[in-house]
């Protein structure tokens, strides 16, 4: 299981940075680009947090949960596949000739 989906996050002729996840609705980051878009989020969030608890101010934790999510979902959509909901492995398709595509 573990080999098919990592030849499956490997299998990404188009150059994603994020592919669909394999169960439900979202992207799994799947380049170095794309690990470093979630890595800088999660920095921004942190840094609110701690902005938040060193000022006592509790809408900056609120800015960078908000800067977070915008960050990653505008990449997510520019850099990604679209989006679906997935239960599994994409199905193989068979062409008319009879060959799996």
């Amino acid at each position: 299981m573990l080999r098919r989906y990592i030849a499956y996050l490997k299998d990404n002729p188009e150059g994603y940075w994020f592919k669909a996840k394999l169960y439900g609705w979202g992207w799994v980051p799947v380049t170095w680009r794309g690990w470093l878009v979630v890595l800088i989020a999660i920095a921004i969030f942190a840094g609110g947090i701690y902005v938040g608890e060193v000022d006592d101010a509790p809408g900056a934790m609120v800015l960078g949960f908000v800067i977070m999510l915008t960050l990653i979902s505008f990449f997510c959509y520019t850099k990604g596949e679209k989006p679906r909901w997935q239960w599994g492995f994409p199905k193989e398709k068979v062409g008319n000739n009879g060959k799996r595509e």
